[in-house]
C-alpha cells in the first residue's frame, strides 16, 4: 500500500561537493527519488530568515512524495538522507544545518510515537513551511484543524490591523 507524504526541506549551510543551500535542497530531492520515493510535486525554493540564534538565511522548499514506507521507515530514510548531506544532530535547537527534512503530513492522518508526531506540531505557525506546502498540496486537509493548507497559509500570512 502506498502513502503520500508532504515533506518540508530547509538548509542554511553549504555542503562540500554539492554547493550552497539551494543546491543542497535540489540534490536532497534527487537523493530521495533515488531511494524509491516517487516525487509527485516540488515547490519553488524560497529564502527565509533564521529561527532562534542562527544567523544565516535559509533556503526552504516542500515536496509531495509517494512511497510504500510507513512513517517510522520514512523517518529512518530521511535521517539517512540528512546524514548523507553531513547533517549532524548535536542536540542544539535552532543551529545552522546542512539539511533538515521534516514530515509535515501523511495520507494516513495522525501519527504519534516517541520519535515522530504527524502532523508536524509547529507547521501551522511557520510561513516558510506553509507557503511551499500550499504550492504543492493546497487542498490537503490538516487532520487536527480541518483546514486546508491554502486556508492555513492565508490565516498565517493575512495582514493584521495595527493596534490603535
Amino acid at each position: 500500500m502506498s502513502h503520500r507524504y508532504l515533506l518540508a526541506l530547509g538548509s542554511n549551510m553549504r555542503v562540500s561537493g554539492v554547493g550552497p543551500p539551494r543546491a543542497v535542497l535540489r540534490a536532497a530531492m534527487e537523493a530521495l527519488a533515488e531511494r524509491k520515493v516517487a516525487l509527485l510535486r516540488r515547490s519553488p525554493i524560497i529564502d527565509s530568515g533564521p529561527l532562534g540564534p542562527a544567523l544565516r538565511r535559509y533556503a526552504n522548499a516542500a515536496m509531495l512524495v509517494e512511497t510504500t514506507r510507513e512513517p517510522p521507515a520514512m523517518l529512518a530514510l530521511i535521517a539517512e538522507v540528512e546524514h548523507a548531506f553531513a547533517r549532524r544532530r548535536s542536540g542544539q535547537r535552532w543551529r545552522a544545518r546542512t539539511l533538515d527534512i521534516d514530515i509535515v503530513l501523511w495520507s494516513g492522518g495522525l501519527w504519534l510515537s516517541r520519535d515522530l508526531t504527524i502532523p508536524h506540531p509547529r507547521f501551522r505557525e511557520r510561513a516558510f513551511v506553509l507557503g511551499p506546502a500550499r504550492s504543492v498540496a493546497p487542498e490537503w486537509i490538516d487532520p487536527l484543524t480541518g483546514a486546508s493548507l491554502r486556508q492555513l497559509d492565508a490565516r498565517l500570512t493575512r495582514p493584521r490591523p495595527l493596534p490603535r
